[in-house]
């Protein structure tokens, strides 16, 4: 029962220890053990800010898909699913999905850009990627990166990922250029990823700039499927 509930936890939105501990009744030093036995599992993944190898900006995230998407929507709608109300259920489901796939895409991404530096392709030959999140010293607030990567001291990528169904635009570029800058790198490269695609003027300031890739999710899509990865 403790297992499912943390689990349940994690997959409905709570991703810190004492979050989780608060939400199932348990003290975080109960819900730790078994988290740590989760992450053995490999059902669990405990995840730190890039850069960062241990934190207190630590979280918890689902590894396993297929335990992500069913702790998320299955329990809810398990009473009209055996009853084969499947499409009742789907019309509950599909206004969430969205908001399910945004973590989902940046992994697909993520798998993407591996596939470019392996294939020597890649315009920064980073040695890890990750999400990073932390404080805006400027603004005083909360933020976070996708996707980030470093070469050396002074060469790094930055991704944004956006599965929206509209395109993308750009604004979504300068927020991404902007907090590219917390960082102190002298040569950056950023990736802007969308679902369907980017409006002209995303893709003319893209061009301006000169170190954007704009990728959309067919296009990653084709890339994967030709070398016989499965983007889901």
């Amino acid at each position: 029962a403790v297992y499912n509930a943390i689990i349940t936890a994690v997959a409905t939105g709570s991703s810190r220890m004492s979050e989780i501990a608060t939400k199932i009744g348990e003290t975080t030093s109960v819900c730790s053990q078994y988290m740590k036995n989760l992450i053995n599992l490999g059902l669990i993944r405990k995840e730190t800010p890039y850069g960062e190898k241990e934190s207190r900006k630590s979280t918890y995230a689902i590894a396993d898909n297929m335990f992500r998407f069913w702790y998320r929507f299955i329990p809810y709608n398990n009473s009209i699913i055996s009853r084969g109300a499947t499409e009742l259920a789907y019309k509950r489901i599909a206004p969430n999905l969205s908001d399910y796939m945004g973590r989902i895409f940046e992994e697909i991404c993520m798998q993407y850009l591996w596939k470019l530096l392996l294939d020597g392709e890649a315009p920064v030959e980073f040695s890890n990627l990750g999400r990073w999140w932390g404080t805006d010293p400027q603004e005083k607030i909360q933020t976070e990166i996708d996707i980030m990567g470093d070469q050396d001291k002074s060469t790094a990528l930055f991704g944004e990922c956006k599965w929206i169904n509209e395109n993308v635009d750009v604004k979504v570029l300068e927020k991404l250029k902007k907090r590219s800058r917390l960082f102190r790198y002298e040569n950056v490269h950023l990736f802007l990823f969308a679902k369907k695609g980017f409006t002209q003027g995303c893709i003319e300031e893209a061009g301006k700039m000169g170190n954007v890739s704009l990728v959309t999710y067919d296009q990653i899509y084709e890339y994967l499927n030709d070398r016989g990865i499965t983007a889901f």
